[in-house]
């Protein structure tokens, strides 16, 4: 299944196509069973985009939203994914929405991943959109090439594991991640994979030209054939 590829002049552009692409997948879900299923992924690039789909005119308190992946930090910690969404999304009419963190109180992402993996097994599923970032190394979510843990999570029928990627500059300090693996992110029924600049764009390219490899474990979302992946790139 060859990806659909939207790419744009400005990240004003992208989010103004894909804002509507979003609700308009959510309002599909809700149409059809009642209920629906948001995964998100943390980073810069998708911080406008749940800004604004915080003020959307959605039957909110019918929406599961939850995270993909996330560093083994306090939720307070300018580091966490789950304060990036309490702090754009879930927030004004998006405050009604049910959220699933990973964080836990376990005193690391090894001991943490059985309840993670009770609470993401209660979320309804097929899930209703993933949205995926990528990284200059070629990981996704928080399968980091050459991490400590990746094999396992990679052939784990599990819905979440915990990482523990080397150093690099893509890392920074926190190394110890809890991931949605690929197993439960191919759930979805569909993906978004949203990236920005030339350099990240030309990972894409590599990625989608040498087909899965966990040397760029983001080429195993881009070379499956079960789920449609659409691409959202701007510089």
């Amino acid at each position: 299944m060859t990806a659909i590829e939207h790419r744009f002049e400005s990240r004003e552009d992208l989010l103004d196509a894909l804002y509507p692409a979003v609700v308009a997948e959510l309002e599909k879900s809700l149409a059809e069973q009642s209920s629906a299923t948001l995964l998100l992924s943390g980073g810069s690039t998708p911080a406008p985009l749940y800004r604004q789909l915080a003020g959307a005119d959605l039957d909110w308190a019918n929406i599961d939203v939850a995270l993909v992946d996330e560093r083994w930090v306090e939720t307070d910690d300018d580091a966490s994914n789950e304060r990036l969404l309490r702090e754009t999304l879930l927030r004004e009419r998006a405050a009604k929405a049910r959220f699933t963190g990973m964080k836990n109180d376990a005193a690391s992402a090894d001991a943490g991943a059985d309840a993670c993996n009770r609470d993401y097994a209660r979320l309804p599923a097929p899930y209703s959109l993933c949205m995926l970032g990528m990284g200059a190394d070629g990981h996704t979510a928080s399968l980091f090439p050459n991490a400590r843990g990746l094999d396992r999570a990679l052939a784990s029928e599990c819905h979440c594991a915990a990482i523990h990627a080397q150093r690099s500059e893509v890392t920074g300090d926190n190394l110890e991640r809890m991931t949605m693996t690929p197993w439960a992110i191919l759930q979805a029924r569909k993906l978004i994979l949203l990236i920005s600049g030339d350099d990240k764009w030309r990972v894409y390219l590599q990625a989608r030209q040498n087909g899965a490899s966990a040397a760029l474990p983001v080429s195993l979302f881009i070379a499956q054939d079960r789920v449609p992946v659409e691409v959202y790139w701007a510089p």
